[in-house]
């Protein structure tokens, strides 16, 4: 079913420019949004800290926690405590968080995590990823949690763990989950220079527990993992991005993921090919509009932008990193002549002008003197052309802070994307968006709309769903993930931006294949999309 609705697809994809928009696409691009740093004055006070174990991670995990329709924020601390923020922002008005101090949540180790409701009650959960025994804390409702790896079955391990993916397979009534550890410990905590094998999580016959978890072997010390179904036949795989300093015969890999079958690498006889790079985070997005998701890989100076070859027959990819302008190299201000290095990456529309935009988070992996100590992170802009253009400067978010994990997220349901950036020995880095106006008087750029997802049983937020938005005959798309970045995620809101028009249709095929008929939806508003409805259910916030 999923094919059949792509036939189409990829028969306008064909004769798209490599810009990805053929006409009925806006003519221009926006100008930067302004940001407004606004961390110390919201309330929060957090950095990631810590030696050599927390040289990597330090995710962000970004959900609504206490069902107000905000985004509240879980910091991972490394080796101090990971804290817990809730979000008390007006709609529209300057962002205000209060920590929420509590033992099953304040966990020190902690290198990232993901929101996921695991047990199916409507409930967010958190996975947190340690150094040590790995954690799911279980959602009780208002920002309360509780331990719950003996309740489900999981085994927490006690390995060095770095990276996470999560994806439904068939009517399981919990989530596969996917594990992604980085070095191998001694027996006395150390790290060693071997690379952890990776971990695959699978639901018990009984269904609401884990199995013991499936080694993927051999591991080669992952910082990112995503399960996408990238050849769109309904089946999600799960990609993972290796560090290659740690290896020497390693590289990236795909695991195909059958329900049912064990676990198995995609070979080069099958299309993979041999890619080795500095492997930190992950983000895939459609760019090209041919209705497959491109994939941007973080690296130390050598980002990459991969895009199928030659459809989706095979997993067979090439960079088109430079031609896009994401090469991001080398820092655009500080030390401009030494290499970059990258970790969490995002796509999201920042501007509203419906070209998806790229931010890249940078800094120093600790005192690497090869490389640059002032490192600001990435705002690229998308145009028309499909390319993209640094914009971080102009946009306010110069920043020489160590930067890590990242969210880009609507802190205040204004429909404007803010960001939250975790720094290492620094406090996080937190803007607000307030488009073409000032802190003041915010005005908005363009027109967008925020969606979520609804359908029945254990996966009600459609993990593994494709979304397009229509406007004219121009269609974007978006897969609903979970996973990927560096060692932290979202779940809420699913942000597009409309440009100048005035309302979008939304067709979603469900993760089972089904497609979903077209849906109008008025710009700037929020909308839930319930499986089987004939129209949107509209949701106004709270003063707003």
């Amino acid at each position: 079913m999923v094919v059949a609705a792509l036939a189409g697809v990829v028969a306008i994809g064909a004769a798209l420019l490599p810009g990805r928009f053929g006409s009925g696409a806006p003519n221009a691009a926006f100008d930067p949004p302004r940001f407004v740093d606004e961390a110390t004055a919201a309330g929060i006070e957090h950095s990631y800290d810590g030696e050599f174990t927390f040289f990597v991670g330090g995710g962000v995990a970004a959900f609504d926690c206490d069902d107000d329709a905000l985004a509240d924020l879980f910091l991972a601390g490394g080796a101090e405590r990971a804290a817990l923020y809730r979000n008390a922002s007006t709609v529209g008005g300057a962002l205000r968080f209060t920590q929420l101090p509590d033992p099953a949540t304040d966990l020190t180790e902690v290198t990232g995590a993901y929101p996921l409701d695991v047990d199916g009650d409507r409930i967010t959960d958190l996975v947190v990823l340690r150094v040590g025994e790995d954690v799911l804390l279980r959602g009780v409702g208002d920002c309360r949690f509780e331990r719950a790896n003996e309740r489900l079955g999981f085994d927490g391990g006690d390995a060095w763990s770095a990276a996470f993916s999560a994806t439904w397979e068939g009517n399981a009534a919990l989530p596969t989950l996917a594990i992604g550890n980085y070095l191998v410990l001694d027996p006395d905590g150390q790290a060693t220079f071997e690379c952890h094998d990776n971990q695959l999580v699978r639901p018990a016959g009984d269904g609401d527990r884990y199995a013991a978890p499936t080694p993927l072997s051999p591991g080669w010390c992952s910082l990112s993992m995503l399960f996408s179904d990238w050849d769109r036949s309904g089946r999600r795989d799960l990609r993972i991005s290796n560090d290659r300093h740690y290896y020497r015969h390693g590289e990236e890999q795909l695991w195909r993921i059958d329900a049912g079958e064990p676990p198995r690498l995609w070979t080069h006889e099958e299309g993979w090919q041999t890619l080795r790079v500095f492997g930190m985070g992950i983000a895939s997005h459609d760019l090209t509009g041919d209705g497959y998701p491109e994939v941007f890989l973080t690296s130390q100076a050598d980002n990459k932008l991969q895009t199928l070859t030659d459809g989706a027959d095979q997993p067979t990819y090439r960079d088109m990193a430079l031609e896009a302008g994401v090469t991001a190299q080398r820092p655009y201000a500080g030390d401009t002549t030494l290499p970059s290095t990258a970790w969490h990456a995002e796509f999201a529309d920042v501007n509203a002008d419906a070209f998806v935009d790229l931010f890249v988070a940078k800094g120093n992996v600790e005192a690497q003197a090869d490389y640059a100590a002032r490192d600001p992170s990435n705002l690229l802009l998308g145009q028309p052309d499909g390319t993209f253009v640094e914009s971080a400067e102009a946009a306010g978010l110069l920043s020489f802070a160590r930067a890590r994990g990242a969210a880009l997220v609507d802190l205040n349901l204004d429909g404007l994307l803010d960001l939250v950036v975790l720094n290492r020995r620094e406090n996080v880095g937190l803007w607000r968006n307030v488009g073409s106006g000032t802190a003041a008087q915010p005005q908005p750029m363009g027109n967008w709309i925020g969606l979520r997802l609804d359908q029945a049983g254990p996966n009600h937020d459609a993990i593994g769903a494709w979304v397009e938005v229509r406007v004219g005959d121009r269609v974007q798309r978006r897969e609903l993930t979970v996973g990927g970045g560096h060692a932290g995620g979202q779940l809420g809101w699913i942000h597009f931006g409309l440009g100048d028009s005035e309302r979008a249709d939304v067709s979603v095929i469900w993760p089972d294949g089904e497609v979903g008929p077209w849906l109008g939806v008025a710009a700037n508003s929020f909308a839930t999309i319930e499986r089987g409805a004939d129209a949107p259910d509209y949701f106004t916030p709270a003063g707003g």
